[in-house]
């Protein structure tokens, strides 16, 4: 089922980009207030930069962008919103990597279709995870790490905020890359999570920047590696996970997606495009990146559709394999 929605995302991704430019420069858009509907919490970092956006927006486009927040629900609430929202562009949805690329194999049904109900025209941001542990770990390495966890099955322990997160997808994708079996623990925000690590209740979590990076700075906890292909900036001095002792290719990241409904003409979609695009790359929302922990994630309509195709076949290979589901 994934791959055949994810296969008509790119061909009507083709289409709307071989369209879409020549026409783009002309259309009349907005001609009224335009909404961003967003699942995440008012003071996060997806909604920070959802109002960053929106300032520039306004300015640009001489009309109000307000910034709707409708959090909880699995992001239920927002998407439902959306679904009954504005069909002409005038409502938009922040998305992020569970709604688009893990749900579809976490869930048997969803009340949405990420294919049907969405066209996800630009990604926002992205920000990979660390391998967070206690100051005082015994593991100096991902290496460490993974032989301990050879050498007791279930023994060593990881926490995430919930069931399905990119956290918890991602340890578990660890465990399979490097044949391990470790214990999930579950907990109900992530600052109890982060603190759980702190405090040595779990052997290690993925973590973010901005969701671990608090403790970090903190000096409570320590970052072994960074599950990305590259160092990040800001943490030069903190290894890949391969360059730790652990498998090459292990990556983790949150992304991040802006989504207007499926059938608008392409003219407003490029347009929608072009001008968020803009508005991310001004200086001052730059820097807003770095305190996020956030970096640059561009991509023509095309290569996003291709990247969720390749990130929803890698949910949900790691999904089926632990036999995890949310119905």
């Amino acid at each position: 089922m994934i791959q055949r929605r994810t296969l008509g995302v790119l061909a009507m991704a083709a289409a709307a980009a071989a369209a879409g430019p020549a026409l783009a420069q002309d259309v009349s858009f907005p001609t009224k207030p335009v909404r961003i509907i967003t699942p995440f919490p008012v003071g996060g970092g997806p909604d920070g930069l959802a109002r960053l956006v929106a300032d520039k927006l306004s300015k640009k486009w001489g009309q109000p962008v307000l910034v709707e927040n409708r959090p909880g629900g699995n992001g239920f609430i927002a998407i439902d919103a959306f679904k009954r929202g504005a069909k002409d562009g005038h409502d938009l949805i922040q998305l992020d990597n569970v709604h688009l690329a893990a749900y579809p194999a976490l869930f048997k049904k969803l009340p949405y279709d990420p294919v049907a109900d969405f066209d996800a025209i630009l990604p926002m941001f992205r920000t990979y995870f660390f391998v967070t542990v206690p100051t005082n770990s015994p593991y100096r390495n991902v290496g460490e790490l993974i032989a301990d966890a050879k050498k007791s099955p279930g023994k060593l322990n990881y926490g995430s905020w919930s069931i399905g997160n990119p956290v918890h997808l991602g340890s578990e994708l660890l465990e399979a890359m490097t044949q391990t079996q470790m214990e999930h623990v579950v907990y109900k925000e992530t600052t109890q999570l982060y603190t759980g690590v702190a405090n040595g209740d779990l052997a290690f979590a993925l973590g973010s920047s901005a969701t671990a990076g608090p403790l970090y700075r903190a000096g409570k906890l320590k970052l072994l590696a960074v599950a990305g292909p590259k160092r990040t900036a800001g943490f030069e001095a903190v290894p890949t996970v391969a360059e730790s002792g652990g498998p090459a290719g292990f990556e983790v990241s949150g992304w991040n997606a802006l989504a207007t409904v499926r059938g608008l003409p392409s003219a407003v979609t490029e347009k929608i495009k072009r001008d968020v695009e803009e508005a991310l790359a001004a200086p001052d929302v730059r820097e807003k990146f770095t305190s996020f922990g956030y970096e640059p994630f561009l991509q023509t309509r095309e290569q996003f559709a291709r990247f969720v195709q390749s990130e929803s076949q890698r949910f949900g290979d790691v999904i089926r394999k632990a036999n995890i589901s949310l119905d």
